[in-house]
């Protein structure tokens, strides 16, 4: 990890609020963003902004999500999520977030990322996967 890696940075990510990104248990009508799909977004937006930060062969995971669906974002509305670094304790990274719809403030939460080592990661999977006697 870069030590370009500090609390009170910030980043943002903008995503367009497709079908795939939806419920459809309430037809077309009904179409609004779900909350796993959001929980995602959400993720992968954290994700994207500490790669810059990373030495190679690193990446990170997931470790913790609390998040608040505040407001329904139906089908083609645009969601900014705004990320901010509020601690880095050695490898583990705690981000709060908000999204917003244009309208309304339409999640918030924190999200707990672990950067990991990709080679080490993939031996102890392969050693799990052995153990449990899967290819």
């Amino acid at each position: 990890m870069k030590s370009t890696l500090a609390a009170g940075l910030t980043g943002e990510n903008t995503v367009t609020i497709d079908e795939t990104r939806c419920i459809g248990f309430m037809g077309r009508e009904g179409m609004v963003y779900a909350t796993p799909r959001m929980v995602q977004d959400m993720e992968m937006t954290c994700r994207e902004f500490l790669l810059p930060h990373l030495d190679e062969g690193e990446d990170s995971v997931g470790m913790h999500v609390s998040i608040d669906h505040l407001a329904a974002t139906p089908v083609d509305m645009k969601v900014t999520f705004s990320v901010a670094v509020e601690a880095v304790d050695k490898r583990k990274v705690t981000f709060t977030f908000t999204a917003h719809d244009g309208m309304d403030e339409c999640g918030k939460g924190t999200h707990v990322r672990f950067v990991v080592e990709k080679a080490k990661s993939a031996a102890r999977l392969a050693d799990k996967r052995a153990k449990a006697g899967l290819k």
